[in-house]
């Protein structure tokens, strides 16, 4: 399995030759899904999920097809039917060869006066995981989570925790785009020294073989 950084909180896993993409949002290159087999959104804030993208995504390749939570699809779904799957929490599928499980419900609390909306997490053959914007704790070991680093709804101590959580082996950095550069390097260090997995960040663009 080959893992491609994208900006933000956007993924692309390759195995086999079939390529899925996850949350591929409005910070993210803006052809960040196209030529993916399947898409996988975690919930509906524009960071995660640019209805945009989606749709030229689908309209390039008639085979590529979405699972996503009910928010996200009752958006798209209509204008392509049966390409656009519906989840939630406990489900399980195979998307471009990847064996998925669903795990969570709601997005982590930004501030008590705003509403939660729903949010679901993706474990990729029982070994990656990408938890959109939550700190779900699957109910099964983690090898490689996509840690995300930098919100509005955590701190710091709280990603340590996370990580310290899952117990994963690596931990890859995901949602940073509003890291600045200057503020990378403290991050790596507390990440990397107090979260007791291998720390890895890459760029947008660069892959790793999983």
């Amino acid at each position: 399995m080959e893992l491609t950084k994208k900006s933000h909180a956007c993924v692309r896993l390759e195995k086999d030759g079939q390529r899925l993409v996850i949350d591929p949002g409005g910070f993210s290159e803006q052809d960040a899904a196209v030529g993916a087999e399947a898409i996988l959104v975690t919930h509906e804030h524009p960071d995660h999920f640019d209805e945009a993208q989606l749709r030229a995504a689908l309209e390039a390749d008639p085979g590529t097809e979405i699972w996503t939570l009910a928010a996200v699809a009752d958006q798209i779904s209509a204008a392509f039917p049966g390409r656009v799957h519906t989840v939630g929490h406990g489900d399980t599928f195979t998307a471009a060869g990847f064996d998925v499980q669903v795990h969570g419900e709601l997005h982590a609390v930004i501030h008590p006066d705003l509403p939660r909306v729903t949010n679901v997490g993706y474990l990729l053959d029982g070994t990656v995981f990408h938890p959109g914007d939550a700190f779900t704790v699957p109910e099964h070991p983690v090898e490689t989570l996509l840690v995300p680093v930098m919100a509005p709804w955590n701190k710091i101590a709280e990603v340590i925790e996370y990580v310290r959580e899952v117990k994963p082996q690596r931990a890859y950095d995901i949602h940073d785009a509003l890291l600045t550069d200057l503020a990378r390097p403290i991050y790596d260090t507390h990440v990397g020294n107090l979260g007791g997995a291998d720390h890895v960040r890459l760029s947008p663009g660069e892959s790793a073989g999983l």
